[in-house]
């Protein structure tokens, strides 16, 4: 009897595996017809490795036993994007985009279940046109491609009175980064990257290029915030509104260490930051017995002495720290240091770009006591494995949108968000560097957000939770929408149900899926309905 359960076995996974093999064989040579060779890369290609690893950020997914796509596909226009859906619906290959490749959990370009569908990666590198138009309001159309530094430098080259709220990191793509929110050293002023998006060109499920009237008022809603993973599509293009700065802005950082009252300052920031004037923002970097505060103001250094003197006089901010400069040369400044120029933002990579890392979130929405912020940098950040800490502080124009007015739903009454985050240099250290990271989200459970404990998109973490496949979409997969509640909601809250109705709209049948995808919610109550009169029955 066993030795038959055993034959059995073995005749299903070769079926299987035949017809998967016969199916990644068909999709390749799908591909091939309307997809020029030198944009398609299989595996057996001599330029797949490297392909593969040009837009890796983290080495971590990139080891003999990461699950690698079957191919990559780099387009250069619309129609490359359409073939490779059309196809892969057609011979049951899932897609996969990346247009940065700063997912911290590397989706955009692996699986990180052994046992998931087989899947191509649509990598969007070469799409990456910037086109600024003056006017009121002055607007870009950029491909997803393109990287946060090649945005701000197209705009900045236009006018030194124009600027664009997204995150700090020059090298993140476009796509990802609005996909998720997208937040920086303007969002007390401007608030996020989505909230500014007018317009966008996405290819569906179903191969279709469709605008912002076309896609309709609930997807168009879904990408701009909650379209992390290539849940509803792949977006080619956005339109967005550039905002208004002044010809010179300031810049400052002021470094104090715990034994000249860094504990105390923190402890202080938390209330002072989110309230200071929309003009200002002031963040902080911990790390080991330091702590950074960094800041933007929009405006002269003889403007922000009076305000930081005021407001925030135990930080002991003076006319010495101030460098006033373009909003462009901020950006470089800010991430990459005085030293550097503003085209070096265009670079593709930047040293330190492929690191080991790990990373996590919260939000904070009321202020953490001293004692703790002792414990933190006395214990956890003293520690010989320890990580950092980001916290970046909301208030202003991010905090005046209501919850609901983009799928980002952290707003109003958050003071900051922070990120654990560890960085290592050999795959040897990533036991005891992780392990900071979780450990430390967990020691700070009882002191941030509850009900959900929120965490921030774009800060990706499988730990959260990941999708659960129950069956009957495309391929036969398709996500349960209460597992991906788990994670759903520490994202997105209360419009995690809106997201999974328009994720029902676009891709019924969940072509578009990862571990942390938006699910479909139709199907499943369909589903659920019919088991119910079955069991009736």
């Amino acid at each position: 009897m066993a030795s038959s359960m055993a034959l059995a076995m073995l005749m299903i996974s070769s079926f299987f595996f035949l017809s998967a093999h016969a199916s990644s064989d068909s999709f390749i040579k799908c591909l091939s017809g309307p997809i020029p060779s030198q944009l398609l890369f299989t595996q057996s290609s001599q330029s797949f490795a490297s392909v593969l690893a040009s837009s890796v950020r983290n080495p971590r997914f990139l080891t003999p036993g990461t699950v690698r796509p079957l191919c990559i596909v780099t387009p250069t226009n619309a129609s490359h994007v359409q073939a490779a859906v059309l196809c892969g619906r057609t011979h049951g290959v899932r897609l996969r985009v990346r247009s940065g490749g700063h997912d911290y959990e590397g989706l955009s370009y692996r699986a990180a279940r052994a046992d998931a569908p087989p899947f191509a990666v649509v990598d969007l590198a070469r799409l990456r046109s910037v086109r600024v138009t003056r006017g009121s309001p002055a607007t870009a159309w950029v491909d997803s491609g393109a990287q946060l530094g090649e945005l701000y430098y197209a705009i900045g080259k236009v006018s030194d009175r124009l600027a664009f709220p997204g995150g700090l990191c020059p090298t993140v793509g476009v796509g990802g980064h609005f996909s998720g929110g997208g937040f920086g050293m303007l969002l007390r002023r401007h608030g996020l990257a989505a909230d500014q998006v007018v317009d966008a060109l996405l290819v569906d499920a179903q191969g279709r290029l469709l605008d912002r009237n076309a896609m309709g008022q609930d997807v168009f809603w879904a990408i701009r915030g909650g379209g992390g993973g290539g849940s509803f599509g792949i977006v080619l293009s956005w339109r967005v509104n550039l905002v208004a700065v002044p010809p010179k802005v300031t810049v400052f950082a002021v470094k104090k260490t715990v034994q000249e009252g860094a504990i105390d300052i923190v402890a202080k920031w938390q209330e002072v930051a989110p309230a200071l004037p929309n003009d200002l923002l002031v963040r902080v970097i911990a790390q080991g017995q330091d702590a950074n505060f960094q800041a933007l103001y929009l405006g002269t250094c003889d403007a922000l002495l009076p305000v930081m003197r005021s407001r925030f006089p135990e930080l002991g901010m003076d006319q010495s720290h101030c460098k006033e400069m373009t909003w462009l040369q901020s950006v470089a400044y800010i991430y990459l240091g005085p030293g550097a120029t503003v085209e070096d933002i265009l670079k593709r990579t930047l040293p330190g770009d492929a690191t080991f890392s790990r990373a996590t979130s919260d939000y904070v929405r009321q202020a953490i006591s001293r004692n703790i912020w002792e414990d933190i940098f006395r214990n956890w950040l003293a520690r010989p494995n320890a990580g950092l800490m980001i916290l970046d502080p909301y208030g202003g124009r991010i905090a005046g949108v209501s919850d609901s007015e983009t799928p980002f739903p952290h707003r109003s009454g958050v003071l900051y968000n922070v990120q654990y985050m560890n960085f290592w240099g050999s795959a040897g250290e990533e036991a005891g560097r992780t392990g900071w990271v979780r450990d430390m989200h967990t020691f700070m459970t009882p002191h941030v957000s509850k009900n959900p404990r929120q965490a921030y998109a774009n800060y990706r973490d499988l730990d959260l939770g990941q999708n659960v496949v129950v069956g009957g979409g495309a391929g036969g997969n398709v996500t349960s929408f209460e597992a991906g509640r788990v994670w759903g909601e520490k994202y997105y809250k209360g419009n995690f149900r809106r997201l999974a109705i328009a994720k029902t709209q676009i891709d019924p049948s969940d072509y578009f899926s990862s571990e942390q995808s938006i699910p479909p919610i139709g199907n499943q109550l369909i589903l659920t309905n019919v088991e119910s009169v079955d069991h009736a029955e």
